[in-house]
């Protein structure tokens, strides 16, 4: 995740003209091989490793309501991320995202600019807010970017990540209103428009 892989990397360019595009099935093979290194160094996701391309899949590439998106310069994909409601029905009006940056190109912008995009994306789609449901504590660079774009942590779970090098540790809720500008009455009068 942006700076936010835990993974070491050398310092590389910053990235000042990433596109950020709507992820094809042929842009899964592109982002497979830095999905497994992430969740196999074992710091910042909970998903099973050694998925196979085939399992991994479906926990990555959203379907509609939702939406994934690569950032690619030129034909490298240099990360990932997905979105969509955080929660069906009467939740549905809340956003989630996840992200994740090849480590090869961490360091660059990349995590910034797709959080930009998504914040973006909800506020088009109608979301009154976006929540995070588990930023590991220990990933410093997710967090302050988050807290940058405007995050704030609304309670950390104790214990609640197995991280493979500091044991158990606990996952932020983070959270950011979309919808300040509107009456507080108007809260729940429409749904999100996707």
């Amino acid at each position: 995740m942006s700076k936010c892989s835990g993974i070491g990397h050398t310092a590389l360019p910053t990235v000042s003209t990433v596109i950020i595009r709507e992820a094809t099935d042929e842009d899964w093979a592109g982002i497979y091989p830095f999905f497994a290194a992430i969740v196999a160094a074992g710091s910042t996701y909970a998903y099973p490793e050694h998925l196979s391309l085939k399992e991994a899949r479906p926990l990555w590439m959203e379907q509609p309501p939702g939406r994934t998106v690569v950032a690619v310069e030129g034909d490298i994909v240099l990360g990932s991320a997905k979105m969509g409601p955080n929660r069906p029905g009467r939740g549905s009006h809340v956003a989630t995202a996840s992200f994740m940056v090849d480590p090869q190109q961490v360091g660059r912008g990349v995590g910034r600019a797709m959080g930009e995009e998504v914040l973006a994306w909800a506020r088009s789609a109608g979301y009154r807010s976006m929540q995070f449901n588990a930023v590991v504590e220990t990933n410093a660079g997710a967090v302050h970017l988050w807290q940058a774009l405007g995050f704030e942590i609304l309670t950390t779970v104790p214990e609640a990540f197995d991280h493979r090098e500091h044991g158990l540790v606990g996952l932020h809720v983070m959270f950011q209103s979309l919808a300040a500008n509107e009456p507080a009455d108007h809260a729940l009068d429409r749904s999100p428009s996707r």
